[in-house]
This record gives C-alpha cells, structure tokens and sequence, in this order.
C-alpha cells in the first residue's frame, strides 16, 4: 500500500479510508451483537463505537501499510453470556457486516454514474469487503468461520480452538497456512467480485 502513496496518493487515502471504515464496521457488528445477547464485556471495554480509534490494532495497522494485509482488535466475548449460538451469531455478525457494505455498495453504483470519485471510492469499498467477509469466513482458527463452525461441533473441539488461538505461535502458523492457499483463497475473491460487478 506504501507504494500507492507515491504513484496515487488520491488512491492511497480512498484506499486507506476505505479500510478502516470496513474494519471498523466488522468489528463493530460483533461488539453490538455480543452487548445485544446480554454481554457486557465489549461495552465495558469500550468497543460498541464506530469510533476507529477503539478497534484498530496498531501492529495490524502496520501490516495493512507495508503488506496489504492486516486485522483489528478482537471484540472480547464472554462465551458464558452469550452462549453457543450466541457466540456463532457474533461471529457471524462481523462478515456480515462486510457483505451488507459491499451489497449497499453494488446497489449504490447501479444508480450513480456521474460522479467519477464516488464510483471510484465505491468500487475499492465494495472490493474490500468482499476480501474481508471472505477472509474472515474461512473455517480455521482466528478467523471468525472458525467461530461459526464450531457451534455445530462438540465443546470440547471449541476449547481446543480457544487455547490453539491463545498460543504465541497462532499468528504465525495461521498466516504461513494463508500465504500457502492464497492461490485458491484469491480465486474464491475473484468469483465474487465478478459476482457482484455482474449485478451492476
């Protein structure tokens, strides 16, 4: 993204806003799901906001600059409060989220096409958070399909992602894991941003 700055700063910040407007919002759709069910924990902690500031992790940030690819602060979910299928709706309310932005996009570029910078702003929203629902809906640990497919599962299995995801080297592996499918992951994001530039 660095780059873009210096070949396209106009491009560089739509880009940037965009992200952080999407983060916000994914992380936000869990914060508000999890304080809706009757846990508290993310208003206490301070994450039913739309406020960047409070969901944005500053290393995560970091990687969204220098490689194009980064996350948010985790919402914290008390799983006691809400319960399994609590815990699967907040984990299911993130990529919504994203998809929800990225259909009001496709709606929005159906009927505007005199303004060539909104056109512009909603095609990198519209993109970026179809990457994001679909990164975030991959069924391995630290992402939130992980979190879903977990309530069909016995508990025990979503103890083990729970202490797996808490371990120093969790990053690590599940990145190395991404990096090795980002082939297949890339061909999935394509399909649907085809998809949904076939709605236009």
């Amino acid at each position: 993204m660095l780059g873009l700055l210096s070949s396209d700063p106009v491009a560089f910040v739509i880009l940037a806003a965009s992200l952080v407007f999407s983060l916000t919002l994914h992380e936000f759709g869990h914060a508000w799901t999890a304080d809706r069910l009757g846990d508290d924990t993310p208003r206490r902690m301070g994450r039913v906001t739309l406020n960047p500031a409070a969901h944005l992790d500053p290393f995560g940030t970091l990687l969204l600059l220098f490689a194009g690819f980064g996350f948010a602060r985790p919402v914290p979910v008390n799983p006691n409060r809400v319960g399994r299928w609590g815990m699967l709706a907040v984990a299911a309310a993130g990529p919504i989220a994203n998809i929800l932005i990225a259909l009001s996009c496709v709606l929005l570029l159906s009927v505007l096409r005199s303004s060539d910078v909104a056109v512009t702003v909603l095609l990198y929203l519209m993109s970026i958070n179809i990457v994001l629902a679909v990164f975030n809906l991959l069924p391995i640990p630290l992402f939130d399909g992980s979190r879903i497919i977990s309530a069909f599962f016995p508990r025990t299995l979503g103890r083990s992602l729970a202490e797996f995801e808490m371990m120093p080297f969790s990053f690590v592996v599940v990145m190395l894991f991404v990096f090795i499918a980002r082939e297949p992951i890339g061909r999935v994001i394509s399909y649907f941003q085809s998809l949904a530039l076939s709605l236009l």
